[in-house]
Parts: C-alpha cells; sequence; structure tokens
C-alpha cells in the first residue's frame, strides 16, 4: 500500500520545475553580470547583453584597479573594514547578551529581550538620520567611527543567541564550571562560545553581508571619498558616468569584483549557518 505521505510523480516535477525557475529567476542577474562586466564601453550598449561580445575582462579589471590612482583598492579596504571589525565585535557582543539574556535572571531581562525584538523590526534606513545627529554631536561624523560603531550592534545577532544559547547550553555544564572555580568570563570564553559556534558564526554571515552591502549609513556619514566603502565609491562613479562614459564599465566591473568576498564567505561559512539555524529554532 502507498504512503500517502510519499509525494506524487506528478508532485515532484512542479516542486522541481518551481526549483529550477527559482534557480534561474536568481541567477539571471548574476550571468548578465558576468557578461556585461567582459565587455567594452561600446559593445556595453552596442550588443545584445545576453551574448559575448569581445571579451576583454582582464583589461576591464585593470582598468577598475588602476583608475583614479587605484582608489578602488582603497575602497576594497575600506569596507573589510567596517565589515569584518563591525561583524566581528557585534558577533561578541550579540554572543554575550544573548547568552546573559537565556541562562541569567534579572529585573528587566524580559522588557529588554522585547526591545531587542523591536530593533530587529526596525529598518536601518528610518536610524540614519538620527544617527547621523548624534554623531555630529560628539564630532565624529565623516570619520571611520562613524560607520563602524553602528555596525557593531546587531539586535537579530542578540535574539538568535539567546535562542541558541538557551537550547545548546546545558545549565549543568554552567553549574559544573562554576563549583571547579571558573568564573564567568572564563565560563563564556572557553566553554560557552564554543557551544554556540555555529549561531556565532551565522550572526557573522548576516552581519557581514549586511554591513558589505550597507550604502545608505556610509552615504549619511561620510563626505571623504577615501573613506568610502564599495558600495558608496561604485555608486559615485555611476553618477558621473554620464559625463565619463568608460565609468559605466567600470561600475560594472567593481560590481562583479565586489560580490566575490560575499560569495566566498558563503560558501564557507554556510554548514555553520544551516546549523546555526536549525539547531537554534529547536527551542524559544
Amino acid at each position: 500500500m502507498k504512503n500517502p505521505r510519499t509525494p506524487s510523480a506528478a508532485s515532484r516535477v512542479l516542486l522541481t520545475a518551481g526549483l529550477a525557475v527559482a534557480a534561474v529567476y536568481f541567477l539571471f542577474p548574476v550571468y548578465w553580470l558576468v557578461i556585461a562586466a567582459t565587455k567594452s564601453t561600446g559593445d556595453l550598449f552596442g550588443s545584445s547583453g545576453l551574448s559575448l561580445s569581445n571579451p576583454q575582462l582582464l583589461t576591464n579589471i585593470r582598468n577598475v584597479f588602476e583608475y583614479n590612482g587605484s582608489i578602488f583598492f582603497r575602497w576594497v579596504g575600506n569596507s573589510l573594514l567596517y565589515s569584518g571589525v563591525g561583524a566581528l565585535v557585534a558577533t561578541v557582543v550579540s554572543i554575550a547578551a544573548g547568552y546573559c539574556l537565556a541562562k541569567f535572571t534579572f529585573r528587566g531581562r524580559d522588557a529588554l529581550f522585547n526591545i531587542f525584538l523591536a530593533g530587529v523590526m526596525i529598518p536601518g534606513t528610518a536610524l540614519a538620520l538620527p544617527l547621523f545627529l548624534l554623531m555630529s554631536e560628539i564630532g565624529l561624523v565623516n570619520t571611520y567611527w562613524a560607520v563602524l560603531l553602528p555596525s557593531v550592534i546587531s539586535p537579530f545577532g542578540a535574539y538568535l543567541g539567546r535562542i541558541y544559547a538557551s537550547a545548546a547550553v546545558p545549565d549543568s555544564l554552567l553549574e559544573a564550571a562554576r563549583l571547579d572555580g571558573a568564573g564567568e568570563f572564563r565560563i563564556f570564553f572557553t566553554i560557552v562560545l564554543r557551544l554556540m559556534t555555529p549561531a556565532a558564526v551565522t550572526v557573522f554571515l548576516f552581519q557581514f553581508i549586511g554591513i558589505w552591502n550597507n550604502y545608505f549609513l556610509p552615504l549619511v556619514m561620510l563626505s571623504d571619498p577615501d573613506r568610502y566603502p564599495l558600495t558608496l565609491g561604485l555608486v559615485s562613479w555611476q553618477s558621473v558616468s554620464d559625463r565619463h562614459p568608460e565609468l559605466y564599465q567600470m561600475t560594472i566591473g567593481g560590481a562583479l569584483l565586489s560580490s566575490v568576498p560575499l560569495m566566498i564567505a558563503i560558501v564557507s561559512l554556510q554548514r555553520f549557518w544551516r546549523a546555526g539555524l536549525t539547531e537554534g529554532s529547536v527551542k524559544g
């Protein structure tokens, strides 16, 4: 007798077709970007966007690297600084906050957790102007700190940290460590962080990608091109491409290169990302 839970052949075909359509939908912009990055400025507008035409990818990449005193490398370094430092600090702070919310009892704990939940729902663009006014008051506008400081706080990371700590960090292990004389900081950095590695990597990946792709906050905070991240720098090229047509091609080539670190991060950390989401959803 056929198991009623076994999907039929028709449903499997429909599922496969749906996944194929979704894959094409998400990969089509990547295909167009790769093809466009191989063309000259003339071929970019004079040929089909879906077919190769006199490919010169290496020449285009070299032009991106050499333009305006190799400022592209400066923007890459800035993006790595903002994303790497911001994501690393945000991960440690989020995991520590989530662990405290999950394993310590104190007055106002639930109210504090609700504040974190509210922070998850507030879009970053809504906070850009208040953050600008705050940074202006303390004299940090147009500095690296103006982008770094807002990036080290992740309400979503604290939320995920609490959910994961509740499921993955046993109270008996914490009590045993305390009985052995370990302090709270030692327990956190030697035991808790190891147990919460999947959640920490998940928070790091989300925060790294979010900061790397952030455009509005640097736009509000920065006026010096030497401090621009890649997102803002490429837009600055595109904004003057009507007067310098070669910048159309450099913007596209820069966009292709800017996606490489994200691809590397996702591919290298995806197994931890999946584990973190799965185990963190076991218990709330």
